[in-house]
């Protein structure tokens, strides 16, 4: 099953990625010990998203089932979760899923890095900028003046726009803030 965990992991991999890109809420569910007899070996993965959808498997039957839903409580807490399951415990034996062994599974949720957008590239922009790009931030800088607003200055990986400020945000899509998120989610459901 080595291959098979490989393959498997490659694929969660890959998908926990593109939700990464699109800036989709997941959780990553990973076998981190096991003792005994159980369906799947230390680090298989399983990626749960918000909306139900998994790519991956952790074995299967009830305690992936539970570990499923724990996933989904982990996004929307956005605090990880470390779960142990006996795989002969009574529940287990009446649902035929007997292995005999133990494992535990380590429940991560997985978000984005946030977004920060700095308006104004000068000394204090540009700080405060480096340092959050240097704790994970996606960063923006938006500014008029090239003489401040450059790539060479500000370094890689950190988006650098040279735009009249007003203009730029008159035609900017920025993300919604987490507050904003729970508005509109709350007005969307008070019209059910």
């Amino acid at each position: 099953t080595e291959f098979y965990n490989r393959l498997m992991n490659q694929e969660v991999f890959s998908a926990l990625n593109d939700a990464l890109q699109r800036g989709d809420e997941v959780a990553l569910v990973t076998i981190v010990a096991s003792t005994g007899s159980t369906p799947q070996r230390v680090g298989a993965k399983m990626l749960v998203y918000a909306d139900g959808r998994t790519v991956g498997t952790i074995g299967g039957g009830c305690y992936e089932n539970e570990a499923f839903w724990k996933a989904r409580e982990a996004i929307k807490s956005r605090k990880p979760i470390k779960l142990k399951f006996d795989l002969n415990d009574d529940f287990a034996q009446e649902t035929g899923l007997v292995c005999g062994g133990q494992m535990e599974v380590f429940v991560e949720p997985v978000e984005p890095s946030p977004e920060l957008y700095v308006f104004g590239a000068g000394h204090v922009g540009y700080f405060v900028a480096k340092m959050a790009y240097e704790v994970g931030f996606h960063v923006h800088v938006i500014d008029d003046r090239e003489k401040f607003a450059n790539t060479e200055r500000f370094g890689e990986g950190i988006n650098v726009i040279v735009d009249h400020i007003p203009t730029w945000l008159e035609n900017a899509q920025l993300p919604p803030t987490r507050s904003e998120e729970r508005r509109v989610g709350k007005e969307c459901r008070s019209r059910w």
